[in-house]
């Protein structure tokens, strides 16, 4: 028979990504209770964080999770979530969320950025293929900025990015969501790996707490709390919630659909690079490009699947760019009770997909790539989101049809956001954090203007009082204040 433990809290948030991370350490830094339950482990520190071997160990499936029709989605299960895996990279949340859906991040926004220094690197440290391709670019008439990084040179012991970046930042300059892990439980919240969320517990249709199987899935973890925030990702968040009785939960979703176009270079190439120093949005088109080129272990793996002879390519790595494909491609597919997975490209998407790989290609030739070495590689889904969507399973403060349960994570976006995503998961955090803390401020009773009867006076000794004050007039007194009470005796 198997263990029982059961805890409660104020709060209970599952996923300590950079939605759940967010909100944790929001309402612990204002005295709450919360409980943050997060699958994975914590392996920053370890030899193998942020190698090869390493992703393998908190990748989901090793890295080789995969949808129906064979897209490939890399989901980090460790504390921090993905961010540990992200290229750093902060991008505003779309015009649309505010025009459409009257949901106004600005001000959050900017103090986040300012809070975590958020900016471009440096130019000097960008490298000299990036600058290729953003000097080609531009002399094709396209406009590619310097891309606002969740990053700090200071920080770096040195400062040591390039492809390498995807498996987790080993020299510290790159911000994870484990820093707000941190700062969470130094105020007080009590954080739990290796548990697996199962189901919201729901009481006369309001949450009342979660059920999560414990480390090695021989025992049950209840926590009882009034609020649950599920942050389990655009992937694990609408299982939890069809098992909870939502089954309208994970059908449809968006996965920002990823391509990265490669050609080999006459000079050196992009793999010392840091991945997407400069980036250019065509929101009319609906894609973004930016400079990426995969991590030397992935890139023969990846050619792979174009066929037997396409992995002589990576003995040429050293002079390989690339130019990455992000789709903001249309709901579609979905994720049942089970956790598989559907995501096929609708017409529109392979239309965005063309017109966005013929771009990339003109400008990798323009930068210094042969023509005939030019190629296309396999699509994967980057961001799984839009499995939760506000407007439909959620309200504009990210509360569901039960009362008290709430999500805070890729999977509530209405669509897709073709951009990175953590800068939004975070400003949207915080406005929850914010909404739940002013739910439960505690509201000033105004004082009453009352009278009181002095104590041990009976009936008879008050009538025989007020016959006697009758016959002594009364020196006239002045009116008290509104706020004091007035009292006989």
């Amino acid at each position: 028979m198997g263990t029982y433990l059961k805890k409660q809290a104020e709060f209970v948030v599952v996923g300590s990504g950079p939605g759940g991370a967010t909100v944790a350490r929001q309402l612990a830094k204002a005295g709450r209770k919360v409980i943050l339950l997060e699958r994975g482990k914590d392996h920053r520190g370890q030899w193998y964080y942020g190698t090869h071997l390493g992703c393998l160990i908190y990748c989901d499936k090793m890295g080789l999770l995969m949808t129906e029709e064979g897209l490939q989605i890399v989901r980090g299960i460790m504390t921090g979530g993905s961010t540990n895996l992200f290229c750093g990279c902060a991008s505003p949340p779309p015009a649309w969320l505010k025009k459409q859906y009257k949901i106004n991040l600005d001000a959050i926004v900017k103090e986040t950025i300012d809070e975590l220094k958020i900016a471009p690197l440096p130019r000097p440290l960008w490298g000299r293929a990036t600058q290729r391709v953003q000097e080609a670019a531009g002399e094709l008439g396209y406009n590619w900025e310097p891309q606002p990084k969740f990053m700090n040179v200071s920080r770096g012991e040195p400062f040591d990015c390039g492809a390498k970046c995807m498996l987790g930042c080993r020299c510290g300059a790159k911000w994870t969501a484990n820093e707000y892990v941190d700062e969470a439980v130094r105020d007080g919240c009590e954080l739990l790996t290796g548990m697996t969320a199962k189901e919201i517990l729901v009481h006369n249709g309001a949450a009342a707490g979660i059920v999560a199987s414990v480390p090695g899935g021989k025992g049950i973890l209840r926590v009882e709390a009034q609020t649950v925030i599920l942050a389990a990702g655009g992937i694990g968040s609408p299982v939890i919630l069809q098992h909870s009785g939502l089954p309208e939960a994970g059908r449809g979703m968006t996965m920002d659909t990823t391509a990265i176009v490669c050609g080999e270079s006459r000079d050196e190439g992009m793999h010392m690079d840091p991945p997407m120093a400069t980036s250019f949005c065509d929101d009319d088109n609906g894609y973004m490009l930016s400079t990426l080129l995969d991590p030397w272990m992935l890139y023969p793996l990846l050619l792979t699947l174009r066929g037997p002879r396409n992995p002589l390519r990576f003995l040429r790595y050293g002079k390989t760019m690339g130019v990455m494909i992000k789709l903001k491609d249309e709901i579609s597919g979905g994720i049942s009770m089970e956790g598989k997975i559907s995501k096929s490209l609708t017409e529109q998407d392979r239309w965005r997909l063309n017109h966005a790989s013929n771009l990339a290609r003109r400008i990798l030739i323009r930068a210094g790539c042969r023509p005939e070495t030019v190629f296309v590689g396999p699509l994967r889904g980057t961001h799984p989101s839009g499995t939760v969507r506000i407007g439909e399973l959620l309200d504009t403060q990210l509360e569901s049809p039960i009362k008290g349960l709430y999500v805070s994570d890729a999977s509530c976006f209405p669509e897709a956001l073709d951009r990175p995503t953590v800068l939004t998961l975070i400003a949207l955090s915080k406005r929850l954090a914010e909404h739940l803390l002013s739910k439960d401020k505690p509201k000033a009773k105004p004082m009453a203007r009352t009278k009181t009867k002095a104590k041990g006076l009976t009936r008879k000794t008050t009538r025989r009082k007020k016959k006697e004050d009758a016959d002594v007039p009364e020196p006239p007194v002045s009116e008290p204040p509104p706020d004091e009470s007035l009292g006989e005796g």
